[in-house]
């Protein structure tokens, strides 16, 4: 990774981040049609096309971040992303570091537990999938969005424009 020498995230590299940000939250607030049906099979109860429906929303959606995930791991060994500031801690480095990597696991673990619920019944991966990794997830965001501000704020570097202005 080619990591040293680049100080922005590119405008492909903004882009994924700030539209699987938005598919992410999505799925995460508007999970109503999938818990729905996962409620309705789990009684036996019948199953609308309605209901296929907006299950098949969250899927899709699932399935998309998926693949935006491998599109952004292939950018970013590509193109390489900037360091963390100087003003940053090493025991924070380290966690930031951590904690991206965990993001990642998730973008790509979160749609592969969805999947085997879904379309092939593993309820030990849907109980995974609704249960710790979709804690995990949004533990890991919390913490994501308090490291920017924090690097806003507190340490005043440039980390927010990076992923927005692209500075």
């Amino acid at each position: 990774m080619a990591s040293n020498s680049v100080t922005s995230y590119s405008i492909l590299q903004r882009a994924l981040h700030w539209l699987m940000a938005a598919l992410i939250f999505f799925n995460l607030i508007f999970s109503d049609g999938m818990e729905h049906w996962n409620r309705l099979m789990r009684r036996g109860e019948t199953i609308t096309p309605d209901d296929v429906s907006s299950a098949n929303i969250h899927a899709y959606v699932g399935i998309a971040i998926l693949l935006l995930c491998l599109v952004r791991l292939v950018v970013r060994l590509v193109q390489g992303a900037p360091e963390a500031p100087s003003e940053e801690p090493a025991l924070m480095k380290l966690g930031a570091k951590i904690a991206h990597w965990t993001l990642y696991a998730l973008f790509i673990l979160m749609p592969v537990t969805g999947i085997a619920k879904y379309y092939f019944g593993n309820d030990t991966l849907g109980e995974l999938h609704g249960g710790p990794l979709k804690v995990l997830l949004w533990a890991l965001i919390v913490a994501h969005i308090l490291g920017a501000l924090v690097h806003q704020f507190y340490w005043k570097t440039n980390v927010l424009a990076r992923m927005t202005r692209g500075v």
